[in-house]
């Protein structure tokens, strides 16, 4: 059974702003489409249920890149953008948070009508996946949000997330119908969250010969259980650091973008005009598109394509986020007419920036990148929940913000 990873999510509240919301929803289509187009329905299902490109491709679409808020906010925003294009792309998403999650059985039914698939055996499969994380694995987090991903093929993902108010982290956990041999055995391609130690779990397969019965849970299984998950630890702290980043990956792209003229990638001379800000965040953006799943372990690079709502580590580059999702969706537009030109150029953009790192030793000055955005941030309209950027004026040696 594939394990994909565990990650720590500090628990977030407060709602997302309907401008980033609204860009979520759009960047979130097109990335979408293009993995249709490039890779096809399974790997779209596939995508989602990995917790560490799940939470890559959170924080690249702008939210804070460590939270728990990113489950919600990311389901909400694909739900919004893909189920109005359900017929047309295969893919289907149910479910939701609070109330919205109680609905996904009649949801699932009605998919199945229009798509020949046994509705039935789908809300099994939902209240199973709910049940076994709610009941069969009692870790201290109560479930308030269930979505159901599925495409006319049959093939599914889960994506569910619960809260545990004591010391306010939350646990989201993944679920991918291939190779699912039992719901009540190894069932899950990842669990994101805190491991707070000794758990009850009876979905171990050490635990087989205990199992008589879901309900009936008589023996605790410590945090070996864990062992086969590649670990992802999602700090506290809302800032990024040098230690949540790898360092020469971002460096490679960073200088690849800001230091090399972008004429000189004779590759990619179908996205002259765009500058090297722009050229940043289509990088990243690239990269949740075509990279490998390894390069998934350090989901707080994503979020130097458009920084956070809550400004960390920069507030969200409103006309760089505008111009990434226009250079996608025209290349999505080109494509269905017979060219792919621009949708090539962007994959190559990744292949580039990954050649790079091969011989690149980073010696930058994470603080200093960080700083420099945030100081520039409003010529691209920088914004956050919190108001506009403003520009800064250096007064002594001391910069100051004007609001």
């Amino acid at each position: 059974m594939k394990r994909s990873g565990s990650a720590d999510l500090p628990l977030h509240y407060g709602q997302v702003p309907a401008w980033l919301y609204e860009r979520m929803s759009k960047l979130g289509l097109a990335v979408v489409e293009v993995i249709l187009s490039d890779y096809g329905k399974d790997e779209v299902i596939r995508r989602l249920s990995d917790p560490f490109w799940f939470q890559s491709f959170g924080a690249v679409m702008g939210m804070d890149w460590h939270s728990s808020g990113i489950t919600t906010s990311v389901m909400g925003a694909l739900k919004r953008a893909i189920n109005p294009n359900s017929k047309t792309f295969g893919i289907y998403i149910a479910g939701g948070k609070g109330k919205f999650s109680l609905e996904t059985p009649a949801e699932l039914m009605r998919i199945s009508e229009s798509t020949g698939l046994n509705g039935k055996q789908l809300v099994r499969a939902s209240k199973l996946s709910a049940k076994v994380d709610s009941t069969a694995i009692q870790d201290g987090y109560q479930l308030y949000t269930h979505n159901f991903i599925l495409n006319d093929g049959g093939r599914w993902a889960v994506i569910q997330q619960g809260m545990n108010t004591q010391d306010k982290t939350a646990r989201r956990y993944h679920w991918h119908s291939q190779n699912l041999k039992s719901f009540v055995e190894e069932p899950h391609t990842g669990i994101a969250g805190i491991n707070r130690g000794r758990i009850l779990n009876l979905t171990s397969d050490r635990a087989a010969d205990n199992r008589a019965g879901i309900m009936e849970i008589s023996r605790t299984a410590n945090d070996s259980m864990l062992h086969d998950f590649s670990r992802l630890i999602l700090p506290a702290h809302h800032g990024v650091r040098v230690s949540d980043v790898n360092m020469k990956r971002l460096g490679a792209l960073l200088h690849m973008t800001r230091e090399v003229p972008p004429e000189n990638f004779e590759e990619l001379l179908l996205l002259k005009g765009v500058g090297p800000r722009t050229m940043q965040s289509l990088a990243l953006v690239s990269e949740v598109i075509h990279g490998a799943p390894s390069r998934f372990k350090d989901p707080a690079r994503f979020s130097f394509a458009h920084g956070g709502k809550d400004g960390h580590p920069f507030p969200v580059p409103l006309d760089i986020y505008d111009e990434t999702v226009a250079i996608l969706q025209k290349g999505i537009e080109r494509s269905k007419l017979g060219t792919t030109d621009k949708l090539k150029s962007v994959e190559k953009l990744h292949h580039i920036i990954s050649r790079a790192e091969k011989d690149f030793t980073p010696s930058f000055d994470l603080n200093e990148v960080i700083e420099d955005e945030r100081s520039n941030s409003w010529k691209y309209g920088g914004k956050t929940v919190f108001g506009d950027a403003k520009k800064s004026v250096d007064r002594g040696g001391i910069q100051l913000s004007l609001f």
